[in-house]
């Protein structure tokens, strides 16, 4: 007799501890949605934050109050960054504002780590053209002569996926051209002129091509 009250003993506490876990576990992977959510919500918040700093900062008139503003967005960016690292506008936002500070290289980082995985899958394939395509700027900018090569690369998969980003084929254009490459060169240029058609840069890039040498 007791060894039976003894097993149903232990089926009732087995069956409720089963209930229990049962019970808990929907509130428990609520709960971390919940922290999910807030910390979502909270990083978007500092990422317009971010982005608004960054937007006074390009049309500041001082360079003092531009300087102190990007200085905000970089701020701004961390604090997302701290909360959704995976997010690569967030990642973006920091690397324009560090370009505008000046600082080339971290921008540089800033945007490798937005176009990597697992933060390049956040964002549509324009996000993706346009930030290849400021990757490739900067590349361009810290170094020409040895860095060439990446941008074009940069530069190819941008004017794919952003058709209508005329400086994209400009800069495209201009890279060729330091490569002696003068018929692609000539064919980024055309691009983007029908794209920009007032653009000087363009006009006065296709005539120099089309001077003899």
């Amino acid at each position: 007799m007791a060894p039976d009250v003894l097993v149903q003993a232990g089926l009732l506490i087995l069956t409720l501890a089963i209930f229990v876990a049962m019970y808990n576990l929907p509130k428990k992977a609520l709960s971390k949605l919940r922290l999910k959510n807030r910390a979502t919500v909270q990083a978007n918040r500092h990422f317009v934050q971010g982005a608004q700093l960054l937007a006074r900062a390009r049309s500041a008139q001082k360079r003092a109050n531009s300087l102190n503003l990007a200085q905000g967005a970089v701020a701004e960016a961390n604090k997302a960054l701290n909360l959704d690292p995976k997010d690569a506008a967030a990642h973006i936002l920091k690397a324009l504002a560090l370009d505008l500070q000046g600082h080339k290289t971290s921008a540089l980082r800033s945007l490798d780590t937005a176009l990597m995985p697992p933060a390049v899958k956040s964002i549509s394939d324009r996000e993706r053209g346009d930030a290849l395509f400021k990757r490739a700027e900067l590349r361009v900018a810290i170094n020409r002569r040895r860095r060439v090569d990446s941008a074009i690369a940069d530069l190819e998969e941008a004017v794919k996926l952003s058709k209508d980003n005329s400086k994209a084929f400009c800069l495209l254009g201009e890279c060729y051209e330091h490569k002696g490459m003068n018929n692609e060169a000539r064919k980024a240029f055309i691009q983007a002129q029908t794209i920009e058609p007032t653009s000087a840069a363009v006009r006065e890039a296709l005539e120099r091509l089309a001077s003899p040498t």
